[in-house]
């Protein structure tokens, strides 16, 4: 911030402005600016470098009325910060920037804080919001996304709230009398998205709204969902009946996770959950509600584990890795017992066919 004494100092000291105008110093304003002179404000420069932030225009006129040195106030902060403060004040007040201008410095901003808001840089340079989120694209394509932005009112704000949902329905799904403001504190949700995830669960739905996910990440949920389907040879054997074909039947279980993840009707696990959270033999049995409550906590929704990786350090991937890798090996056990089971189910029992004829022959 600029202090608010003034100092003198010398224009030949001065560094000229890390402008954002494109087409540097309007000589029509300098004339300007020579008439109404000695009402100016000092100009604004950067302490640590004497260059100059905002006031190129009025040295210029100092220089044309024969001036050698100017009033001046100091800026501290980064260089990062000196530029942003540059342009919000040739937004506010002097010559005003183009929309060019600003749009130039959204782009140069959006490169250097790639972590700040859309509405936060549109305070900067005067655009719009849905201006800066378009030229933001362009700006971050070679800067790794984060999951935080950084509002105008200085705080840190998440982009998405998925991992913090889940933690919070795990939260109550193993404290069921949990106080709400303890899950806030716990996961730094809002109260009100705490109380969308508590009512959520008790309606037997998963703790993320469907609309929140992309469709990139219901394709990899598709395609993990594919990964793990037992395939046929991995399933017991069968002898076809007579006058069938010798072909190996798939059993329906792996029908239905294949046609789970296939290709003609991509779902994510999200919508699986919602499915089985639907599904009237599940949610009206006490062990049916908790199966689905310990399935909310096991399963790994959709590309969660991206934002978790980051946590994990270089020297314990390894181990990391290895247990991710057991768990997915303890899951294609679980689906393959699941086939299994219903296969037996399906499959006729001979004796208990001839009991039943004996019956009835009785």
């Amino acid at each position: 911030m600029p202090a608010r004494f003034t100092h003198r100092l010398p224009i030949e000291a001065l560094l000229p402005a890390d402008s954002p105008r494109l087409n540097g110093l309007d000589e029509e304003h300098v004339r300007r600016l020579v008439g109404v002179y000695s009402s100016l404000p000092p100009v604004l420069v950067h302490r640590s470098t004497l260059r100059v932030v905002d006031g190129m225009h009025r040295v210029a006129a100092a220089v044309h009325q024969g001036l050698t040195s100017v009033e001046v106030q100091y800026f501290d902060g980064a260089d990062e910060e000196a530029f942003l403060r540059s342009v919000t004040a040739n937004v506010t007040h002097g010559l005003p920037l183009s929309v060019a201008d600003r749009k130039a410095a959204a782009e140069r901003i959006l490169r250097s804080r790639p972590d700040l808001s859309d509405r936060s840089v549109a305070s900067c340079t005067g655009l719009d919001a849905k201006t800066v989120a378009a030229i933001r694209p362009r700006s971050t394509a070679d800067n790794p996304h984060s999951n935080i932005r950084i509002g105008a009112d200085g705080r840190a704000h998440p982009l998405d709230r998925t991992a913090e949902r889940l933690r919070a329905a795990e939260l109550m799904t193993r404290h069921p009398d949990l106080p709400l403001r303890a899950i806030v504190k716990e996961t730094g949700l809002s109260l009100g998205t705490a109380h969308d995830v508590r009512r959520r669960l008790l309606r037997g739905e998963a703790p993320v709204p469907e609309g929140r996910r992309t469709a990139a990440a219901r394709r990899a949920a598709a395609v993990l969902a594919a990964s793990t389907a037992p395939a046929a040879s991995e399933l017991p054997a069968q002898r076809p009946p007579a006058g069938h074909s010798s072909a190996p039947a798939r059993p329906a279980a792996a029908t239905s996770l294949a046609q789970a993840a296939g290709t003609g009707s991509s779902r994510g696990s999200m919508e699986l959950l919602r499915r089985l959270a639907g599904d009237p033999s599940l949610r009206h049995s006490e062990s049916g509600r908790h199966f689905l409550r310990w399935l909310h906590t096991h399963v790994m929704v959709d590309e969660a584990w991206r934002r978790q990786a980051a946590a994990v350090p270089p020297h314990c991937a390894d181990t990391v890795a290895e247990l991710a890798l057991q768990c997915s090996h303890v899951w294609k056990r679980f689906a393959e017992d699941l086939a299994r089971r219903r296969l037996t189910d399906a499959t006729p029992d001979p004796s208990r066919h001839a009991a039943s004829a004996s019956r009835q022959g009785a």
